[in-house]
């Protein structure tokens, strides 16, 4: 393993995220909006305004509950700093540095750290070309973060060099990113929760913070009426969320939130209940660790108890860099109003707002979430850690099926494409290949046939990223497109292709129109079911078609799958 984290380290040179200028380098700009003047910072030519509020700070008796729309006017407002983050799910595996090591070569967002951890968290960030004029009417990314639903704020996502590029392209646009709540602050489950309404808290964040773009982005020279949502990992995950929030009722004031939705990495997951079995052991033992279950209103103890002990009980239950892995504690469940059904659902009938989309993967999407089974040594092993862990609802013999759609074949799994090499225990890529298509790449396509039936004459693009074939162990991984596609830190074909369609998707809702000469078309997803497939130094079409079996699988049965 040392050798593998050593191989990495070139990863860790070329993650580190563009640093801001000094602030002596800074100059002062102000803009005069619905709630008041802000005043942020010019530097570099992009303008930045952070940790602007558009709620009530969720504290104290507000502490888990929807979140409040700010009234209060905020006269002048500092937003010149890096803005606050929500508290964060910092986790570890007992007896193994692992997580700690990899967070020294990796900079993705399950393994940053930020500041300003505080509760009083719910703000915007927003940045623009300098100079942008208030009528300039700039299309608008709207930002949702990833970091399993666990960790991850605005100040891990400095669009500068994004922005930059789309002026070079001519494409000047508005990057607005939403902080919301994470962990049990913003995702706990329970049939508490659920009789409460106190469900879905941070999809209810990411949704006002949808409607404070159409309150205030045109005073920042944006178009509330060209808004593309965007988001990485549960941040995707999200995005199609918000897509499908309210079965599917994506208006605010008359007027559609958004007009387009840019996925990498995640979309439908199918879920339980707010209150199923699974979620009432977590609550409970949060509430146990906070000292709440003498209290005949465990959620009131919740609420009333103190920032450190509410924050230590939350993340007292399993995180995502651990043994149970994607299998996640917190995560959007249907509560019957915010969320009306599971995900899978809600797409089969029809109730999300269909829009424009683009939605893609990683080649390898399940190495990053397979380090930590090294037990996992046979096939049977294998599949008692995905019946207990993952498909409690299906029965072993199911479960046996499903691992049989994949070869046992040390050479067929992920990292793909790299024969018997990259396998640090037996079974690795075996259980890489799983857990990366059952919550990501074949998921993906599952939502992708059920869009194309519920929806035909909605125009969607899909991609499978490949720029990162050949690093050992975690071939292209989870998370690695922040680096390349976000900020483009590796400027080679990649990170160009992925902007330049991006840009062109936002201005068109159609990743070619616009698109630099030579840049290959890209044809819809219905159009033969092919993938733009991107690597560091060209793309090619690839058909939609690998582990059919698996995926055939997965749709026959994934009423049984919810977790």
């Amino acid at each position: 393993m040392k050798g593998f984290l050593l191989s990495l380290a070139f990863y860790g040179l070329a993650a580190a995220a563009p640093t801001s200028p000094p602030l002596e380098e800074r100059a002062t700009v102000s803009v005069v909006t619905p709630q008041g003047t802000i005043v942020g910072t010019s530097a570099g030519g992009v303008e930045n305004f952070a940790g602007i509020p558009f709620a009530d700070p969720p504290v104290g008796n507000l502490r888990l509950r929807p979140p409040q729309r700010r009234t209060k006017s905020l006269g002048t407002f500092d937003a010149s700093g890096a803005g606050p983050s929500c508290p964060q799910f910092f986790f570890s595996v007992e007896g193994d540095l692992l997580p700690s090591l990899l967070g020294q070569l990796i900079n993705t967002p399950l393994l940053q750290t930020v500041t300003g951890q505080t509760e009083d968290c719910l703000t915007m960030r927003v940045q623009r070309p300098a100079g942008t004029a208030a009528n300039a009417k700039l299309p608008v990314f709207f930002w949702i973060f990833g970091g399993a639903f666990e960790l991850g704020s605005p100040q891990m996502y400095d669009a500068s060099r994004l922005i930059s590029n789309g002026v070079d392209q001519k494409k000047p646009f508005i990057f607005v990113a939403v902080n919301y709540r994470v962990g049990g602050f913003g995702f706990m489950p329970g049939k508490e929760i659920l009789a409460d309404g106190a469900g879905n808290l941070g999809l209810l964040d990411q949704r006002m913070g949808l409607e404070w773009v159409q309150d205030n982005i045109a005073a920042f020279g944006g178009d509330p009426t060209k808004v593309t949502i965007w988001g990485e990992s549960a941040g995707s995950i999200s995005v199609y969320d918000q897509m499908a929030l309210y079965g599917g009722n994506n208006t605010y004031k008359g007027n559609k939130l958004f007009r387009a939705a840019i996925m990498n990495s995640g979309s439908i997951v199918p879920a339980d209940r707010l209150d199923c079995s699974r979620c009432q052991d977590i609550y409970d033992k949060v509430v146990k660790s906070a000292g709440c279950s003498g209290s005949k209103d465990t959620l009131q103890c919740l609420r009333d108890a103190d920032y450190d002990t509410f924050l230590n009980a939350a993340n007292s239950v399993p995180g995502a860099l651990s043994y149970t892995s994607v299998a996640l504690s917190y995560l959007p469940r249907p509560d019957g109003v915010a969320l009306p059904d599971s995900p899978d659902v809600l797409a089969r009938n029809g109730q999300y707002a269909a829009v424009p989309m683009i939605i893609g993967d990683l080649e390898d999407e399940g190495t990053l979430f397979s380090l930590f089974q090294s037990n996992i040594t046979t096939e049977a092993k294998l599949i008692d850690y995905l019946s207990t862990v993952f498909f409690q609802k299906a029965t072993r013999n199911q479960v046996a099926e499903y691992v049989g759609t994949y070869s046992s074949a040390l050479s067929a799994g992920s990292p793909f494409r790299t024969g018997i090499l990259n396998s640090p225990y037996s079974q690795f890529k075996r259980l890489a290949a799983i857990l990366g298509d059952a919550v990501f790449t074949l998921t993906r396509r599952l939502f992708l046939e059920i869009a194309t039936e519920v929806n035909p004459s909605v125009p969607s693009w899909s991609y499978l990223g490949s720029y990162n074939y050949g690093t050992p162990i975690l071939g292209t991984f989870h998370g690695s497109d922040i680096l390349q596609v976000f900020y483009g830190i590796l400027p080679n074909h990649a990170s160009k292709a992925f902007q330049s369609y991006y840009f062109s998707f936002l201005y068109t809702m159609d990743p070619n129109n616009g698109a630099p000469a030579g840049t290959k078309t890209w044809p819809q997803w219905k159009e033969g079911k092919q993938l733009m497939n991107i690597y560091n130094t060209f793309s090619t079409l690839l058909k939609d078609d690998f582990r059919s079996a698996s995926s055939e699988w997965l749709g026959k049965n994934v009423d049984i799958l919810h977790i």
